[in-house]
């Protein structure tokens, strides 16, 4: 079983949440119709169990609504069944999400009884002005002041950041990832907007009122929010939203959805260094570019499209992209004729 799938997730869609966020509709992004119970914890555990290679343990998580929000008891029947399974050896964590404002030593004492490892926070922006139109119903204050108290609580912090929210820009985002790197998290999750069919978003832009943060808007400003996250030694665990069978099908109506966006990313982060390596370059001359041998179609892009945009940009007679297995997996070398 893979990292990634050695997560179990269980959905409480919507609940807990008690604002309407202008651009969600959990039940259209995870599929699931329907909150969990303690029994449904119970199933996920056991379906997991199938496909476990030996000795695996999984992560059970809470995603799509706000947990610490929800009712305390309706926490604790979930938790505990999760618990159950944690003691039982069978899991090797439990970690759930939830909004800033649902956060205070009470709560994560609770979370500390039933074992839970890690919490993920709905940040979004870190700018008052992107959350007040988002109707997020939190300010970045109270951002700032849960991840302290998470992580003085000995929990792992995650924080989760959009990028192309009503009133945001390139810059604010740029800023709000400054501040999230302050907050010295354990990790963070990019999730550039889509338009999800039947929320205020969706028709916001319908009616002219917000424009679409598309692809290639988002491409180009996680190529910038990435470096930032890595070289501050922070893991960026998820860039844009998990593709699912309804959002490909079309309830992502519009916005920066694409079932291979971090690879787009990083894509486009090789071809803006390229960019600096070929400046200056003359007309007409010929070039290379190594890379490790990984990297040898994400420097390329997706149906070529870096060699083509570079060789029209700088009048290159020719462009090849060649493998060096001695460069470590992030360096690039170039070489003009």
């Amino acid at each position: 079983m893979s990292a990634r799938a050695s997560i179990i997730p269980v959905f409480i869609p919507h609940w807990g949440c008690p604002h309407a966020c202008v651009f969600c509709n959990q039940r259209r992004i995870s599929g699931v119709k329907q909150p969990a119970t303690a029994e449904t914890v119970k199933e996920a555990v056991e379906r997991a169990k199938d496909v476990l290679s030996h000795g695996t343990k999984p992560e059970l998580a809470f995603y799509g609504g706000s947990f610490t929000a929800i009712p305390p008891e309706q926490q604790e029947a979930l938790l505990s069944a999760a618990k159950a399974c944690l003691d039982e050896g069978v899991l090797s964590s439990i970690r759930l999400s939830t909004r800033p404002d649902a956060i205070d030593a009470e709560v994560l004492s609770r979370l500390h009884r039933y074992g839970v490892e890690t919490v993920e926070l709905g940040a979004q922006s870190l700018c008052d002005e992107v959350l007040l139109r988002s109707h997020r119903g939190h300010t970045a204050e109270d951002v700032e002041n849960a991840s302290r108290l998470i992580k003085a609580s000995g929990f792992r912090l995650i924080l989760q950041m959009m990028t192309g929210l009503p009133g945001d820009s390139p810059e604010r985002s740029v800023q709000t990832a400054e501040k999230i790197i302050s907050l010295k998290p354990d990790g963070v999750r990019i999730y550039p907007t889509v338009i999800v069919r039947d929320t205020e978003l969706y028709d916001q832009w319908q009616a002219g009122e917000y424009r679409e943060h598309t692809v290639e808007d988002a491409v180009s400003l996680c190529a910038i929010l990435l470096p930032m996250f890595e070289e501050a030694g922070i893991p960026v665990i998820r860039l844009g939203l998990n593709p699912t069978e309804e959002l490909s099908a079309g309830a992502a109506a519009a916005g920066a959805y694409h079932p291979a966006l971090g690879e787009l990313v990083r894509s486009r982060i090789l071809r803006n260094r390229a960019e600096e390596l070929l400046t200056g370059t003359l007309p007409g001359s010929g070039a290379a570019l190594f890379v490790h041998p990984k990297k040898l179609s994400q420097m390329a892009g997706q149906h070529r499209c870096n060699i083509a945009f570079l060789q029209e940009k700088y009048s290159l007679a020719s462009l090849r992209i060649l493998p060096d297995p001695s460069l470590d997996e992030d360096a690039l070398r170039a070489e003009i004729r």
